[in-house]
């Protein structure tokens, strides 16, 4: 033999894939080895060469190679094709990509590698027609891990279900297995009935058995909480298993990622916050906490945020997500290329799609947005998208649409007072629903006291309809507990609405104490201010009329040019 073939796999068990790539290029046209005489050691170079190509990320070169290795493989003579089969029968090799010292073909394994190609290239059909070739009792952890996915992505639900319990049969600590059932409706019995009941040696082995077997269990009770939307029973198994495991980046991040839903705003950036103290280069759900750092306007931390990611892995996600938060204020239009780009990598990343439809919403473009808030809905209903599709709807007065979606969302979490408030808003929305309106709010309340956006919502209600002083009192209850910038904001809009300009001043400096980038503060003060001075707030300034006349100019030139 021209090349050893020893070398070729030295090479790869050192990750130098590089080299690998181009010794296998001398490995595979060595005129010693020829498809006539000697198919089978054909056929193994070429697996070696798709190996390094795959490592390499060439993954269509990978294709090309690992197929040619299939056709030589399948035109061995039947009585080489037996010998080679019978050495295959013993084989113990790793069908994953990432194990690569292989000696001898394995059709099945082979398969995979090339599903696995396809999978890099996001091409899910191709993969799952290409991993449906394996027969199922053939299938090891990783082919069962694959197919599930596939599965789930082309939308069989029931056949993703069969290959991720097959996973959790075999292993109960895939908990990408949980996750994903749990997200598909298998309730948590279910899943535990999975685990295999191991065997152990002596009463100590028994006791850590079950410990480690019942943190287990907590943890699909979480997320099947999570998954049905019981978001307060889902927090509080997360939380019991963190006092087991302090510090666990992958509890917090889910804790995080929840009270971001949830609208518990502060304990989510304390969440998150920790998480980067413990490990500042995390970029999961980084784009959940770039949300909310827009949300209390921190631009300082926004900004050190995406830098910190754009520096870790420019390619994730997560990562265009946090870029379209941070181009919103500048660029709109560039803003919806960020998220869309993330939607691209990872066509099943959900806040992508809650990006791109808040966009939408903000560009006036309500018909877009419900398409995009209806795509993060099928991949996973949470309250963001049921909050995003009503007031898709609300905008365009489609009042029976956005009935439907609060009602939806109410059916999905029937203890959540943001539900509720999401039913008030849509009667709110016309006049003869406003009674039904405060009740759903009033009901809101009681179920979650502390919640402002039901309590601005009434409050609101409440300067409709002339109950200006109901609504001072109310906001005014709040104000006692929460130092919230939007609550200062509502109190100096109804005090401004009763002409008691003086009350509306202090407030809105107090909301902008709070949050020096509140917008509505801003233009509100401004406008206070212009009252004060016995100045028309809604009269059209000099300089305004000067940019529309500049505006024209530049139009002319531009035409005779």
């Amino acid at each position: 033999m021209d090349v050893p073939k020893d070398y070729m796999t030295t090479l790869l068990d050192h990750g130098l894939f590089a080299s690998a790539q181009m010794l296998g290029c001398f490995l595979v046209s060595s005129s010693s080895i020829s498809l006539e005489t000697s198919p089978h050691l054909k056929a193994e170079n070429l697996v070696l060469l798709g190996d390094a190509l795959f490592r390499e990320k060439e993954y269509r070169r990978a294709i090309h190679a690992y197929k040619q290795a299939l056709h030589c493989h399948r035109i061995i003579p039947k009585q080489n094709a037996s010998a080679v089969r019978s050495s295959l029968s013993g084989s113990t090799r790793s069908s994953s990509p990432n194990s690569f010292n292989i000696s001898t073909i394995n059709e099945n394994e082979v398969k995979f590698k090339i599903a696995s190609s396809h999978c890099a290239l996001n091409e899910n059909r191709a993969a799952l027609l290409e991993m449906e070739g394996i027969p199922s009792k053939a299938r090891n952890l990783q082919m069962n891990l694959m197919m599930g996915k596939l599965y789930r992505n082309s939308r069989h639900t029931r056949a993703a279900i069969t290959c991720y319990k097959e996973c959790l049969r075999h292993c109960p600590y895939i908990i990408e297995a949980i996750i994903a059932l749990a997200e598909l409706g298998v309730a948590a019995k279910d899943i535990i009935s999975l685990f295999p009941q191991t065997p152990t040696r002596g009463a100590r082995s028994t006791f850590d058995h079950f410990d480690s077997s019942r943190w287990l269990q907590r943890y699909v009770e979480a997320q099947c909480c999570i998954a049905s939307n019981d978001y307060k029973g889902g927090l509080e198994f997360f939380a019991e298993l963190l006092r087991r495991f302090p510090n666990n980046i992958h509890i917090l991040l889910e804790m995080a990622k929840v009270e971001a839903i949830i609208g518990k705003t502060e304990e989510a950036i304390m969440d998150f916050e920790k998480v980067r103290s413990i490990d500042p280069y995390v970029i999961t759900y980084m784009d959940e906490y770039a949300m909310l750092l827009k949300l209390k306007s921190d631009y300082s931390k926004l900004n050190k945020l995406v830098h910190d990611l754009l520096n870790i892995d420019p390619t994730r996600p997560e990562v265009f997500v946090a870029l379209s938060v941070l181009w919103e204020r500048k660029d709109e239009r560039g803003a919806l290329s960020y998220s869309e780009k993330s939607i691209r990598i990872d066509e099943r990343h959900i806040p992508g799609y809650i990006m791109k439809g808040n966009l939408f919403l903000s560009m006036n473009r309500h018909e877009a947005a419900v398409v995009a808030f209806r795509g993060a809905q099928e991949l996973r209903p949470d309250l963001r998208s049921y909050q995003g599709l009503v007031r898709s709807y609300l905008a365009i007065s489609k009042i029976k649409e956005a009935l439907h979606a609060a009602r939806e969302a109410m059916k999905a979490m029937p203890q959540s007072a943001k539900a509720l408030k999401l039913v008030g808003d849509v009667h709110a929305s016309n006049t003869s629903g406003r009674e039904k309106a405060k009740k759903f709010y009033e009901s809101a309340l009681r179920l979650e006291p502390g919640y402002l956006g039901a309590a601005l919502a009434l409050a609101e209600l409440h300067v409709i309809e002339g109950r200006n002083g109901d609504a001072v009192s109310l906001l005014e209850r709040y104000l006692k507990d929460w130092a919230d910038d939007s609550l200062h904001v509502k109190l100096a809009q109804v005090f401004a609405a009763t002409n008691m300009l003086q009350d509306a001043l202090s407030h809105y400096q107090a909301a902008l104490r709070i949050n020096p980038q509140n917008e509505a503060a801003k233009k509100g003060l401004e406008r206070l201010e212009k009252q004060l001075k016995g100045v028309d707030p809604d009269a059209p300034e000099e300089d305004e009329e000067n940019d529309v006349e500049d505006a024209d100019a530049d139009q002319e030139e531009a035409e005779l040019l």
